[in-house]
């Protein structure tokens, strides 16, 4: 019996939160932050390069094709 309790009660002494009396120093808080704000960047620019250079390759072949398209006079007919 007491051994069916061990596993329950050592888990949910680890996942429980606990009042934690820690201190973060001004350069470790400061290189968090730094870290933090480069990954969100990271991220942003990841997602932008994936959505915008295909758009942009779009854009260049509809413009070369419209430009195509007015540098051939019409057929005379």
């Amino acid at each position: 019996m007491k051994r069916d309790l061990t596993v329950p009660l050592a888990l949910a002494a680890m996942l429980l939160p606990t009042l934690a009396h820690a201190y973060i120093g001004p350069g470790a808080g400061v290189s968090a932050i730094g870290a933090a704000l480069a990954l969100v960047a990271a991220v942003f620019f990841a997602i932008v390069g994936f959505v915008w250079y295909p758009v942009k390759r779009m854009m260049r072949k509809r413009k070369a094709a419209a430009e195509q398209s007015s540098d051939t006079p019409p057929s005379a007919e």
